[in-house]
């Protein structure tokens, strides 16, 4: 049982739900939140504590704290969230780096819980159609969030081969959609216009925010579960999102993808990047028995009826919106050169 956690990422959406959670368990004694910020939201309970991962400082404070279980929820999958794609890496990267290294030192250290992603498995034509936690991808993802998290789940390895006392519990969460997240791919699904990989229709599995927070608490309150892939059940497809979030879609062929990302990345709409559309094109699935049988969690929500979630919550456009839907239906756009020609909503695959 945790009786005193540190949760890394506060400032953060999911991070300040988390934290608020945990204040409420009987069993916690004490919630530390940390992150460079101030969270400009309700953490419950817990202590803000304003610190940088990055920082050799935070031994201090997991020492002086007397921190029992560690909670690292500050693995940032936007770049635009970050700061740009140098500090994104900085983050995720030499942030857990230092915060492993912190809770080496620290003999009070009993537990180790990684919000980690489903991005290590990558996205290619020759995957398995289910990944299950022990397979590994036909070809490691090179850039982007995706080597950000392989390198984390590496060195958690490593620290766990170093210190075989802590419990460790990763959970690698298909993409993340809910009514109050705000992803890379939520961003891309409110985009007026949704640009689509010419040819494909990729698989889309989901995760409510609500069950990956569930998830969280079960990973920190209940028993070690190692390595559990969180998804809901069934899929959709890329135009069948479209399509319930009452979007457009429009062909695009994905040697023209770069001119367009970098398009909407300076627009600020949303993280176009390569590994994005990469995973447009060929998708990811991954088993879920080990999160029935060892997490023991049942998602309330389905992949389907997370998505119908985060449609009847999400905003009508983004900021800059109209400028995108202009840029896609000017004549003159050099965006609107390399596009072929546009689906309906309504219209079948």
């Amino acid at each position: 049982m945790a009786d005193v956690v540190l949760v890394t990422g506060v400032s953060r959406y999911l991070g300040g739900r988390f934290a608020r959670l945990l204040t409420a368990e009987p069993g916690v004694k004490r919630v530390i939140g940390i992150d460079v910020i101030p969270p400009p939201h309700d953490i419950g309970n817990a202590e803000f504590v304003r610190a940088d991962i990055r920082n050799p400082m935070i031994a201090k404070i997991i020492t002086q704290g007397e921190v029992d279980t560690v909670v690292h929820m500050n693995v940032i999958a936007t770049p635009l969230s970050a700061g740009g794609r140098v500090s994104q890496k900085e983050i995720n990267v030499i942030g857990t780096m230092q915060l492993l290294a912190a809770c080496q030192k620290a003999p009070g250290i009993r537990r180790l819980v990684v919000k980690s992603s489903a991005a290590v498995y990558g996205s290619s034509p020759r995957d398995p159609a289910m990944f299950t936690e022990d397979m590994g991808p036909k070809a490691l993802p090179r850039t982007g969030f995706g080597k950000d998290s392989v390198e984390v789940e590496g060195y958690v390895r490593g620290f766990s081969r170093r210190r075989a006392d802590v419990e460790i519990s990763m959970l690698r969460l298909a993409n993340i959609v809910g009514p109050g997240v705000k992803t890379g791919l939520t961003d891309y699904m409110s985009l007026p216009v949704i640009p689509t990989p010419l040819g494909y229709n990729a698989r889309l599995q989901l995760v409510h925010e609500n069950d990956a927070l569930q998830a969280l608490l079960s990973a920190t309150m209940g028993p070690p579960v190692g390595i559990v892939n969180v998804a809901g059940d069934g899929i959709i497809t890329v135009r069948q999102a479209a399509r319930l979030a009452g979007r457009a879609t429009v062909p695009v062929p994905l040697s023209a993808c770069g001119l367009l990302g970098q398009f909407v990345k300076r627009a600020g709409l949303a993280d176009f990047s390569q590994e994005q559309m990469e995973y447009l094109a060929w998708g990811r699935g991954m088993d879920t028995t080990r999160m029935r049988e060892v997490l023991r969690l049942e998602p309330k929500f389905t992949t389907r009826t997370a998505f119908e979630d985060f449609v009847s919550h999400a905003r009508s456009g983004l900021p800059g919106s109209a400028a995108v839907a202009a840029a896609f239906n000017g004549p003159a756009s050099s965006a609107a050169k390399v596009l072929t020609h546009v689906h309906a909503p309504g219209r079948k695959d």
